[in-house]
This record gives C-alpha cells, structure tokens and sequence, in this order.
C-alpha cells in the first residue's frame, strides 16, 4: 500500500552535464547513433518544484537572465510533463522549473528536467522505487535522463542510456560559454552522417580518458578530451571554433563543444586559473559562467 502524500511542494535540482569524452558510431537501423561517452555533472542547475492540484497537469518556467527560454514549451510537449505522464498516479501537478542550464546548449537541460521530475514525482507520493526502476522510466523518455539521474562522473553506452558511474577523485574547473542562439541536436548527427559516410560502427573508446580521470591531473586529462561531434558543430557554426582558440589563448588547458553544442566549455588547471581564463573571456562574451565538476545527480533540495 502506498503511503501517505507528501502535503507540502518538493523541490529537486538536476545539474547540467558536459560530454569529456563522446564517441559516436555509424548510424543504426533504429536512427539512433551507438555511443561511448563519459559524462561529468557540473555546477550549473535547473531546480523543480511539483506540487499536488485537483486540476490538470501544468508548468511555468523561469530562468537566469541569459537563458533564452523562447523555445521552451510549457504545454504537454515538455519532457518534464511527458515524464509525469510517463508515471502518472492520477493526480494533478503544478510544475515550477528554474533553469539556470542554457536551452538546446549541448548540455542536457531538457534531460535533468525530466530527470527532476521523475525524482519529484517518486518523493512527493513517497513510493520509493528503486534505482533500477527509476533509471528505467528515465531511459524510455531520453538517452541523457538516466545520467542526470546517476550525475557524478558516469560512463554511457549504447545510445548513452546505459549508464555505469566512474570513480573520479578530480574536482575539475570549468569555464562555460553558452550561445546566444542553439543548435539542434539532430541537425548535428545528421551532419556528422554527411561527413562520415564511412564512420565505424564501434565508437571510439573511453578507455583513455577513464585512465586520465583516475590520475587527477588537469593537463592528462585535457590531453585526451574527445568529442566526435565538434568537427560537425564547428562546420555548422565556425565561430566555436574561434571561440575554442580564444580560451585556450587566455589559458585554458583544452576548450572543446559541449556535446552537440553550441555551448563550449574549457578545462582549467585549477580555481585560479579559471578565474583567469573567465576574465579573458568576459571580455569579449556576454555570457561566461565558472563551473565546477562533478557534482551528484538528481536530488532533493531541503529548505
């Protein structure tokens, strides 16, 4: 039987991922691309609130002021309301989400709103399911959500829901970029088809960049960051490109495309000198945000 409602709203915060290494294989049958990807949580979040309604399901949606929410759907289309659906008790929800996670960034907002909610939707009616249960929901809504559930530093395969976490002793510094403007997801494998026809089936390998995490150390780390989908990001909008040479030029260890893009991150040797590589770039970017990594996956907040 299934114990009592929580009576007050809840809150869950999902953080944002980059991609340190993101291996991607021929197109399947299935349209989907097999990857082999470590994913890192880092300190930027989208925080989201569920409470019981006797009404319907509905959503608002805030955000940071650099977070262009224009093509942020609020209706049943939202990957948060399809996973509510996904497990629905036949109650109503309101649904309040702040993002601070920039819209179709690269970055798996979407994917930790869902996340969020799953995790929400599973404390607020205290049915407790377990992980395995959890992480099923989540792959069936997207390849990101079991990751934003797990966060941390994490190995995925398959189409990246299959998600294996890593043990990873680095703290590593980050400087985040988001674009004004983003980039489609499917626009970028498609692109990636086009410019590797012949791509192999099998991903390349994490295996060195696992090896790189277990040292700790910035500089090995930087070495082996990969990301199969840059060539086609940057071939599609070339200013990240010149984004990336800018960063490093101010110190950066390695700069490299989030995922699908456009947002770009850089890894730095240290605090300070991301606070270095954050100044150089503020110069001349509108938007630079310091980041942090990992940090845990989907969790209750405790007001």
């Amino acid at each position: 039987m299934r114990a009592q409602r929580a009576s007050k709203p809840l809150t869950v915060r999902a953080a944002a991922k980059i991609n340190l290494h993101l291996g991607v294989g021929r197109v399947r049958e299935d349209g989907f691309h097999p990857l082999d990807t470590v994913y890192q949580a880092i300190s930027l979040h989208d925080d989201l609130t569920l409470s019981e309604t006797p009404e319907g399901d509905s959503l608002t949606v805030l955000g940071s002021p650099y977070v262009d929410l224009r093509d942020v759907p609020t209706d049943a289309s939202n990957i948060a309301l399809k996973a509510l659906a996904e497990v629905s008790c036949g109650v109503g929800h309101d649904v309040a989400i702040s993002k601070q996670i920039p819209v179709a960034g690269g970055m798996a907002g979407g994917s930790a709103d869902a996340a969020a909610a799953l995790l929400a939707h599973d404390r607020l009616h205290d049915l407790r399911q377990p992980d395995e249960v959890l992480l099923s929901q989540a792959a069936r809504l997207g390849s990101d959500v079991p990751f934003s559930l797990v966060g941390g530093t994490a190995r995925g395969r398959g189409r990246g829901e299959v998600v294996e976490p890593v043990e990873d002793h680095g703290g590593w510094w980050w400087v985040v970029v988001p674009a004004a403007v983003g980039l489609s997801t499917p626009d970028v494998y498609r692109h990636f088809d086009r410019l590797h026809p012949d791509a192999p089936e099998t991903p390349a390998s994490a295996e060195p960049l696992l090896a790189a995490l277990a040292t700790a150390e910035p500089v090995r780390l930087a070495r082996v960051l990969h990301n199969d989908l840059q060539e086609p990001a940057i071939d599609l909008r070339p200013e990240l490109g010149t984004l990336i040479e800018r960063g490093e030029a101010e110190g950066a260890l390695r700069g490299m495309v989030s995922g699908s893009g456009p947002t770009c991150v850089f890894l730095c040797d240290s605090h300070e000198g991301s606070m270095a590589v954050f100044a150089g770039l503020s110069a001349t970017y509108d938007v630079v945000l310091p980041a942090l990594g990992p940090v845990a996956g989907a969790h209750v907040v405790v007001s």
